[in-house]
């Protein structure tokens, strides 16, 4: 069910459902280009601030632990008070990151920052999500599944590129590259306030139950959502690395300090996995996984050798294609959630999986933040390859089991 069919919508309509498909797939999109922003700036943290590799790497584990949290307890929000509201909610969380990492010279003041960042990611993640879900158009099929899967590994490399050149080659670079991205994102508020409500709202007080932390699977999705959050642990803790050790890999390994190449090591695992789910799309959702995480684990080796030898053009290639391989994976394995899930479950579902994603990015974050003073960069490399080809092997495999009584439909349409 990669595109579900039209569900009605709410309130006075002053843009289209195209058009409001539209705007909350780029509302989606910027919110986490916003979050990638602050990635090329790390280096001149390092080396102006005197912020440590320990320092730096914390901060990508507050960012995806505020993100998961903010999914955990706020995942379902939309379901009650909108897809709207919430949604506004997160923009204006991000701007107000946009705001305090203006004015980062420290550790705390990037903290606070990256923590706002990641609260507005996360909840744009389920509302904006779903909101894309519920104004898709009835073809191609796939596309919802595709923006849904694909928004984060991508706006986020193209936040840092766009960051990168900015620091390196424009004026105030601590400065600017945030008040761009703040005016796109009150931007972004204003035509959100313009869009018709996908959702019909309910009685505000029974939204606090919502509140409580739950992780949906919905009958039948067991399995569909296992494959799904393992891909994502093997994609996303490689991301994670590459987020919090690129100014590490490009100063240490690869031999360079310039901002614009620290936003292109990063965004090189990436930036290319939205070709892998367009490719593919027309795949079932078991060969696409097989293939992708094939590829993504291939590639994953790869650039741990890269790092060991300090070559940079094996390392960007591997990479590059491992973000294919990333696209074609994904996809896949959202398109074998949404196959299972309706309407009433999509916040819930879509909340579960970027909870898992960023549980598999946190999670193997903490642990090198605490690790990176004692152990080398080539060493942590290697072990999160490790991570990368065991949960990727897991998803494989369940992928390739066939369905049991418990993963089928409660009730097959007629």
């Amino acid at each position: 069910m990669g595109s579900m069919p039209a569900e009605p919508l709410y309130g006075r309509r002053r843009l289209s459902r195209r058009v409001a498909f539209v705007v909350g797939s780029a509302t989606l999109i910027l919110t986490f280009l916003a979050s990638g922003t602050p990635i090329p700036l790390y280096s001149t943290y390092r080396l102006e601030d005197g912020i440590t590799n320990s320092g730096l790497a914390l901060t990508t584990v507050v960012y995806f632990t505020m993100t998961a949290l903010s999914l955990l307890l706020l995942g379902r929000l939309s379901n009650h008070l909108g897809r709207l509201p919430v949604g506004v909610a997160a923009l204006l969380s991000s701007i107000a990151g946009g705001l305090v990492l203006m004015h980062a010279a420290a550790l705390p003041v990037l903290v606070v920052g990256r923590a706002l960042q990641g609260i507005a990611c996360g909840v744009a993640s389920s509302a904006l999500g779903s909101y894309v879900i519920d104004t898709a158009p009835e073809a191609p099929r796939w596309l919802a599944a595709l923006i849904t899967s694909i928004v984060p590994p991508l706006a986020v490399p193209l936040g840092a590129l766009l960051s990168g050149a900015i620091v390196e080659y424009g004026p105030a670079p601590r400065v600017l590259t945030y008040s761009i991205v703040v005016c796109a994102l009150a931007v972004g508020v204003a035509l959100l306030l313009a869009c018709p409500e996908s959702v019909e709202r309910r009685d505000p007080s029974v939204a606090l139950r919502t509140l409580r932390p739950q992780v949906r699977v919905p009958a039948g999705a067991g399995r569909p959502l296992f494959v799904a959050g393992t891909v994502a642990v093997a994609t996303w803790s490689l991301g994670g690395f590459f987020q919090a050790f690129a100014p590490s890999l490009t100063a240490d390994r690869l031999g360079t300090e310039n901002t614009l190449v620290v936003a292109l090591v990063f965004a090189s695992l990436s930036v290319l996995s939205p070709i892998g789910g367009v490719l593919t799309g027309r795949l079932r959702p078991a060969p696409s996984v097989c293939l992708g995480l094939g590829l993504f684990a291939t590639c994953a080796l790869v650039v741990a050798l890269a790092v060991r030898s300090g070559t940079i053009v094996p390392f960007l290639v591997a990479s590059f294609a491992a973000g294919i391989g990333q696209g074609i994976a994904s996809a896949g394995g959202m398109r074998g959630v949404l196959a299972r899930t309706d309407a009433d479950d999509r916040a819930g579902v879509l909340a579960t999986i970027f909870l898992i994603s960023y549980c598999g990015a946190a999670v193997p974050g903490l642990i090198t933040s605490r690790l990176a003073g004692h152990v080398s960069l080539v060493h942590i490399t290697f072990g999160y390859t490790v991570l990368v080809v065991i949960a990727s092997a897991l998803a494989m495999l369940a992928s390739r089991t066939p369905p049991t009584r418990l993963d089928a439909p409660a009730v097959e349409p007629g």
